[in-house]
């Protein structure tokens, strides 16, 4: 009888300890624990640490609190301009309110993903290949709105969405580089024609200084003249002004010797003219 008691005891001792192991439970610092007893939700959400919930009767659930990078899923859409584009994101979220994300949704994540894939298309169709191109910010702020409304609701908050990548045409893509290399053409010549404007203005201040003092036109012909001269690789033709060929060769006539008179010449002897006469008749 005293064998059966002990025996009674030590399977009843065994019971309670696997009953005891089944109802204890370890919470994570980053988790909470939603508990619902018999179904029904309770008030108290279990915090970090151990907790023992009723076996069998208490269902606990542990929800993640941590910020949660999910990618969407690359989007084709059209533009409001009429360009076909392939659009992915990611988003970044986070669980606030553990009890709700368990009772509000069946799954939160999932929920998430497809409300971001649906805000992201809205948002292709609803922008210009321009503003996806160049005005990412703006539809980040817009994107990030969309999916928040409702997962508020899910006890989720939507901490950021960034667009990652946006896929065009080949054609596209030419046209686009076409257009660059076209208003880059432009801005050069603009650039060009601006520095002949301004070099233009400072040459007609130089003419004018110049005009003052005719010497400085020598001299900057001089220049010009030892600058071309270093190259070697070329014939120089001079040109020099007529009046320095004048002057040099007024100077030249007024420093040379007077020239010698010539001889006279000899005069020829005179001839006796002699008349000559016949014999007589």
């Amino acid at each position: 009888m005293v064998e059966e008691l002990v025996t009674a005891g030590v399977a009843f001792v065994c019971a309670a300890g696997v009953y005891l192991m089944a109802g204890a439970k370890v919470v994570k610092q980053y988790e909470r624990g939603v508990v619902l007893r018999l179904g029904r939700l309770r008030s108290d959400v279990r915090g970090p640490g151990f907790t023992m919930i009723v076996p069998f009767v208490d269902k606990l659930h542990k929800v993640n609190m941590q910020i949660v990078t999910m990618p969407i899923p690359a989007q084709e859409g059209i533009t409001r301009d009429n360009v076909t584009v392939r659009v992915d994101a990611v988003v970044y979220f986070r669980v606030t309110s553990a009890a709700e994300a368990v009772i509000r949704v069946e799954d939160y994540r999932f929920a998430v993903s497809q409300m971001a894939q649906t805000s992201l298309r809205s948002i292709i169709g609803k922008s210009e290949l321009d503003d996806l191109l160049s005005n990412r910010e703006k539809l980040n702020q817009g994107l990030e709105l969309m999916i928040d409304s409702p997962a508020v609701e899910w006890g989720v908050t939507i901490d950021r969405v960034e667009i990652k990548d946006v896929s065009l045409p080949e054609t596209m893509k030419r046209s686009m580089a076409r257009q660059a290399e076209a208003d880059r053409d432009r801005r050069a010549r603009v650039i060009n024609a601006d520095g002949e404007l301004q070099a233009s203005k400072k040459l007609a201040e130089a003419a004018a200084q110049m005009a003052d003092q005719p010497a400085a036109l020598q001299l900057r012909l001089l220049q010009t003249v030892v600058a071309v001269a270093a190259e070697k690789n070329s014939t120089l033709v001079l040109p020099f002004p007529v009046e320095l060929l004048r002057f040099l060769e007024k100077a030249q006539q007024g420093a040379a010797p007077p020239p010698a008179a010539a001889p006279s010449p000899a005069p020829e002897p005179v001839r006796e003219a002699r008349e000559v006469r016949g014999p007589e008749a």
